[in-house]
């Protein structure tokens, strides 16, 4: 039976008045891209010739990012330093529309910051730098953590705690959250990093990829039904409604604790950088959970918002529209959406498709009057490539 189309204009307006409280450990990402085309004769060490750097908010930040970029509101709960980075990250945040911060400044331990040195053609990942005090809060700071969450909860929607183990989610910041959380009636979606995942008790959606879910419950989780056997216990130990499994190119496994376990496969994408993908499938089952999706629908939101995220590179966030082109069959687009009207925009699209690796074909005419020549020649242009430009010849050009 075909999947039904699923109303994303009517999804996104209601996730336009939504509001996520995301909550966890937010870091620096920067991005040196260049290429490596000798050996230092330093040392047995490949030289990057450095072309451009970018500097992104990752971690829980990046998923914050990405509530705003698909329409949401975002309050952002997170933990800096007293440092240049962490000044760096809140000018960031304001600058960003959509979000919410509230950063608790710790003068005792560094900003997180992550510097990644990548070939610019080959997109691959070649060093990475870490600057970080993986340690939990201390008392006082977690203290203040809290005194920082538990206002914002009754201000939001959906609860979303992002955990990258960086000392933000304390075992207790997680149980006074999932608590007050629940107390309100709120969901709470957690992206686990804890292996003890009864920490995380009461949540609504735990969604940890494949390795985590794999070392978490001690299996293999190498098929639908392995992860489905799996999650029965931890379910039930955690207390959560619903687990869902990322596992990359093979896709996604969610299996709710009522009802059938439900997998969709990968979009066939060329993939440039998986950096923050996770973080954008958090911050698209938030959205989507918070304007009243249900699991298939939600997952299927995820899965789309995953394709486009490694499809691009760097930290990403996604957009709306972005979201909307990869989950709606091309036919369903509205025809505006198919007219370029501004050279820029073409200039845009066509450099979109050839990162892909996609093939772009071209043809033009004078279709004022369709008939079966016309058809005859935008059928064969479109079946040698994978996306067609057609060019409407002027009245002026045509002679007319």
């Amino acid at each position: 039976m075909p999947t039904p189309i699923l109303d994303f204009d009517a999804l996104a307006q209601d996730i336009a008045r939504r509001t996520v409280l995301c909550i966890g450990d937010i870091m620096l990402d920067e991005f040196v891209y260049g290429e490596v085309s000798r050996i230092s004769p330093e040392a047995p060490a490949p030289v990057i010739a450095a072309q451009r750097s970018e500097i992104h908010i990752g971690g829980a930040g990046n998923v914050a990012r990405n509530v705003a970029s698909l329409g949401a509101r975002c309050i952002f709960v997170g933990l800096v330093g007293e440092d240049d980075a962490g000044a760096r990250l809140k000018a960031a945040l304001e600058e960003q529309a959509g979000i919410e911060s509230v950063l608790v400044c710790d003068p005792s331990r560094p900003t997180t910051r992550k510097v990644r040195f990548v070939s610019e053609h080959f997109s691959t990942h070649m060093l990475r730098a870490d600057w970080e005090q993986a340690l939990p809060a201390s008392d006082a700071v977690e203290t203040r953590l809290i005194e920082a969450i538990l206002p914002q909860i009754a201000r939001a929607d959906i609860v979303l705690l992002s955990d990258y183990a960086k000392g933000v989610l304390t075992a207790r910041v997680i149980r006074h959250t999932i608590d007050a959380a629940r107390k309100l009636g709120k969901p709470v979606i957690v992206d686990p990093k804890s292996l003890n995942w009864a920490i995380y008790r009461g949540a609504t959606l735990l969604t940890p990829n494949r390795k985590e879910f794999s070392e978490a419950t001690r299996s293999r989780a190498d098929t639908t039904q392995s992860i489905v056997d799996a999650s029965e216990d931890v379910m039930r130990l955690a207390d959560c409604e619903a687990i869902l499994v990322t596992q990359g190119e093979h896709g996604m496994t969610l299996v709710p604790r009522v009802g059938k376990a439900v997998h969709v496969p990968a979009f066939p994408v060329k993939v440039r950088d998986v950096s923050g993908a996770g973080d954008t499938v958090a911050a698209a089952l938030a959205v989507s959970i918070a304007a009243g999706a249900d699991w298939d629908t939600a997952l299927r939101v995820a899965n789309a918002a995953a394709a486009v995220a490694v499809g691009k590179q760097g930290t990403a966030s996604v957009s709306a529209a972005e979201l909307r082109r990869k989950i709606l069959p091309h036919a369903y687009l509205a025809a505006e959406e198919k007219i370029v009207l501004e050279p820029g925009a073409l200039d845009a699209q066509l450099a979109e498709w050839k990162r892909l690796g996609q093939r772009v074909g071209f043809t033009n005419g004078c279709f004022d009057i369709l008939h079966p020549g016309h058809v005859k020649v935008l059928t064969a242009a479109r079946a040698a490539c994978d996306r067609l430009v057609v060019g409407l010849n002027s009245d002026a050009r045509c002679g007319g």
